[in-house]
């Protein structure tokens, strides 16, 4: 079986002018990076604005297993498989962090046949993006730090600095250090930590931002650090915005590449779900929604995190109005939830199966609460029993939705038309559904009011346990006037609870939030649960080891 990258190689892209043209792109209106990536230009806004928007469709997960469930491989081959039937349909995703590209996870373009390529530019460098947001969020940081050295005129506290330097890069060594180390000229001494890039509030205002004007604003609004006597900065009264929108200006433009089977895909932006708000640029999904009938996008991990701030985040803060939800599961995913080893997966076991479907079940429920319709996308697997399928179907029938044995990763597009046609028909049927879809919760509701709200509806807890630094926290950011924005939950991924082995539907607990930070320049508040931490390590045996580039320039290893 031939591995991610070399799929990937065998490739026959298109130049990337023939794939804008797909979409009527002029060559005014794109901005090349090679021959098969491109940036789209402001101008291409102006000319669609006045486009009908396509069909919005959500490709979310049950929570991620060791097993694996495959949502970015779905995500693509339904675009791919949309185009097949006929459709009109375009790809709006991520760009993956070097971080879990060099830890355990891998690459974030797909699997299989259904791959978005260059897939070792995407998973690497691609257009700089990454760096841009780093780099501006650290000449903040540098700014901060300077101010301070310089008399600190505005008297910051030197304790209370909460922004933080960024690396894209998962190294646990540089979360919690010591700067200004030595001379005076050094700088002053003081505590600070780094966060992995694609959890900085930088990356969040980047995805979240209308145009250059509003980057500006938000960046702008952020809190920076408190002074001696506890009254806020903001990274408006440090200075320096200006540059930093300098950096950004190119990376707030989408990234334009292509499906293994030449299809178009705007890639751009890569906030954790987990720790961030999980889901690519307002900017790349609203020029998607005028560009294509279908516009199929993702939101990180399961739909307990990023198909919630998806919607309760991204669609509240852009005004979008999703058509459908594709809920994506395995059946040895399922297996594993009901207590099967990852050794024992392939083997048929319906008990377990029955066991751990609840949690497809119970991401099932969650997503109806939105008001949107679900379709759920089995990622079919060669020792899947006929009695286990059997059990899926039989589950999603008593739900009332539909469901599609997928095998897109093997066969691309063509192991998807089923999914597609079951996607299309739903919305179809459902032709005022989007008018359906609303928040979970009211933005102006107090923050804990929100917190149990996402406690009990999504998380299935009795409550909500708060620590004195936290009650801290939401104290202080009521006091700003900031108690009337969303909150984004830092969560472990692996358990709808906040305990990583609690698999299936957890019961009998409570979500401990241990403290808050504000996000003013994105616009919700950060909420931490359990031990998730902004600055993954790396893993005993790193992905970066088997990654290697021969004398050619040709790069091996990358998955």
């Amino acid at each position: 079986m031939l591995s991610d990258i070399e799929i990937a190689k065998q490739a026959k892209m298109l130049k990337i002018g023939e794939i804008a043209a797909k979409l009527g792109i002029s060559e005014d209106d794109y901005e090349p990076y090679g021959h098969y990536k491109a940036k789209l230009s402001e101008k291409l806004y102006a000319k669609t604005k006045d486009n009908p928007d396509g069909k919005l469709i959500l490709v979310t997960a049950i929570n991620p297993t060791p097993a694996g469930e495959g949502k970015t491989t779905i995500s693509v081959g339904l675009a791919e498989s949309m185009n097949k039937i006929g459709k009109k349909a375009i790809l709006a995703l991520r760009e993956p962090s070097l971080g879990p590209v060099f830890g355990i996870k891998g690459g974030a373009a797909g699997g299989g046949y259904a791959q978005v390529v260059p897939m070792e530019d995407i998973n690497l460098h691609f257009t700089g993006d990454m760096h841009a947001i780093t780099a501006a969020n650290n000449l903040l940081c540098a700014l901060i730090d300077n101010h301070m050295q310089q008399g600190n005129e505005l008297h910051i506290d030197q304790r209370r600095i909460m922004f933080k330097r960024c690396l894209d890069m998962n190294d646990r060594a540089l979360r919690d250090i010591v700067i200004g180390l030595g001379s005076k000229v050094n700088g002053i001494p003081r505590e600070d930590s780094f966060q992995i890039t694609v959890a900085s509030e930088i990356m969040a205002i980047l995805c979240l931002a209308s145009d250059l004007d509003d980057l500006k604003k938000r960046i702008e609004r952020i809190l920076v650090a408190y002074t001696t006597d506890n009254k806020p900065v903001y990274a408006k009264d440090i200075g320096g915005c200006g540059a930093m929108v300098a950096l950004l200006k190119d990376a707030l433009k989408p990234n334009l590449v292509q499906t293994l089977e030449n299809n178009p895909a705007l890639i751009h932006g890569g906030p954790f779900a987990n720790i961030a708000h999980g889901c690519n640029s307002v900017r790349a999904t609203k020029l998607a929604l005028k560009l294509a009938d279908y516009t199929i996008t993702e939101a990180g991990f399961g739909s307990d995190l990023g198909a919630e701030k998806f919607f309760d985040i991204k669609c509240r803060f852009a005004g979008l109005n999703p058509s459908c939800v594709v809920l994506v599961a395995t059946i040895r995913a399922l297996k594993y939830n009901g207590g099967v080893p990852k050794t024992e997966l392939t083997e048929e076991n319906v008990p377990a199966l029955e066991k751990g479907i609840i949690n497809l079940k119970t991401h099932i429920e969650n997503m109806h609460k939105f008001g949107v319709p679900v379709v759920v996308a089995i990622n079919r697997f060669h020792t899947d029993s006929e009695a286990e399928i059997e059990v899926v179907k039989k589950t999603c029938a008593e739900m009332g939705v539909e469901v599609s044995l997928a095998e897109i990763f093997a066969k691309g597009g063509e192991g998807g038309t089923e999914l597609a046609q079951k996607v299309c028909d739903t919305i179809d049927r459902c032709s005022g559904c989007q008018t359906n879809f609303k928040p979970l919760y009211d933005e102006k509701l107090p923050i804990k009011e929100k917190l149990d709200i996402l406690a009990k509806e999504i998380y299935r807890a009795d409550g909500v346990i708060y620590t004195k630094q936290a009650e801290k926290a939401i104290k202080e950011i009521t006091e700003l006037g900031f108690g009337d924005i969303p909150v984004c939950v830092a969560k472990t991924q692996y358990s709808l609870s906040d305990d990583p082995a609690k698999l299936g539907k957890p019961e009998n607990f409570k979500i401990t939030v241990r403290d808050l930070r504000l996000s003013a320049g994105a616009g919700f508040v950060v909420a931490y649960t359990g031990d998730i931490m902004t600055m993954p390590g790396l893993p005993k045996v790193p992905a970066a080891y088997k990654i290697d580039c021969d004398n050619e320039g040709n790069i091996y290893g990358l998955f």
